[in-house]
């Protein structure tokens, strides 16, 4: 998420009531969690396990729980809970607001939208696009022209991050958005959660099949096939012309190159080479996994022998 002006490492600990460490001049122009990151942003952590991920990242700024070093053109904000600071300059710079009665939204030429949809502020809607009922648009989504959406499905809704504490679990709040382009169809009762902080993507002509979850900050590229029952978790970036079946799931942070097919069923926990055909879960080559069953069904015989022996 990009803010509407430049703060600097010395605003910012001064909004946070905190210590800082940096050149105090420094300045930060947006916020972003680990897997979006780039140069100017802030970034939060609170683990000794992921302290050097985030110090080593594009973070221009990194809210951190202890105090450490900082390279030449990066500073740190020493906080007592980052998750905490990271979720008030979320709310700070993009506060919490409820649809409004309004019309807030952009709507292009020939389109064709239900009644009881609800679209949020701020949306674009392109040209010859069809809404159908029951259909949420949250705020600041951006669809593009000949994108037809079926049925109670949901853009932008919240992205599922946590942080676990000891008597509950805190929600880090989402101030991203969904970005869908030109002629994706998306199935019914599907949904599509926006970035926690960047943008959730749905590539050109992409099809998706009903009933599909697909997590925050995720990034699917063009002419996709994605089948119903498939779940997507958050920040994945998965490449063009790659084909989803039904029920495929997919654990988050990873990536999927262009070309790729995933059968039916399968769990994807790792990243997968361009070009090639996926199986099973954890999903391997489908040649792999077609050795792996024809060595199962061989097993009974195998154990009868055995036995004779």
């Amino acid at each position: 998420m990009k803010f509407n002006r430049s703060l600097s490492l010395k605003e910012l600990a001064d909004l946070l009531e905190a210590p800082f460490k940096g050149e105090e001049t420094l300045e930060v122009n947006g916020i972003n969690e680990i897997h979006r990151v780039e140069k100017g942003d802030i970034v939060f952590v609170d683990h000794p396990k992921y302290y050097e991920k985030a110090l080593q990242s594009a973070a221009t700024v990194v809210l951190i729980n202890k105090e450490v070093e900082v390279e030449k053109g990066k500073g740190i904000v020493v906080c007592e809970d980052p998750f905490r600071s990271f979720n008030f300059l979320l709310n700070y710079f993009n506060p919490f607001a409820f649809f409004l009665k309004e019309d807030t939204y952009t709507l292009g030429k020939n389109c064709k939208i239900h009644p009881s949809a609800v679209i949020g502020k701020e949306v674009s809607i392109g040209d010859n696009c069809i809404i159908y009922p029951n259909v949420v648009i949250h705020d600041h989504c951006k669809i593009g022209n000949e994108v037809i959406i079926q049925a109670g499905s949901v853009i932008g809704s919240n992205g599922f991050y946590y942080k676990k504490r000891p008597d509950r679990y805190d929600r880090l709040l989402s101030a991203g958005s969904v970005h869908i382009e030109d002629q994706v169809e998306i199935g019914a009762n599907c949904s599509v959660d926006r970035g926690v902080t960047a943008v959730t993507k749905i590539g050109k002509g992409s099809k998706i099949d009903n009933l599909v979850q697909i997590g925050h900050d995720t990034e699917i590229g063009n002419n996709c096939l994605i089948a119903a029952h498939t779940g997507i978790a958050g920040c994945v970036t998965i490449g063009n012309n790659v084909t989803l079946w039904g029920q495929v799931g997919i654990t988050s942070g990873i990536e999927i190159g262009d070309q790729v097919v995933v059968s039916a069923k399968s769990g994807v926990s790792k990243d997968l080479e361009a070009g090639k055909v996926y199986a099973g879960a954890p999903a391997v080559e489908f040649k792999e996994k077609y050795r792996e069953m024809a060595a199962l069904r061989r097993l009974p015989d195998f154990i009868k022998q055995q036995k004779n022996d």
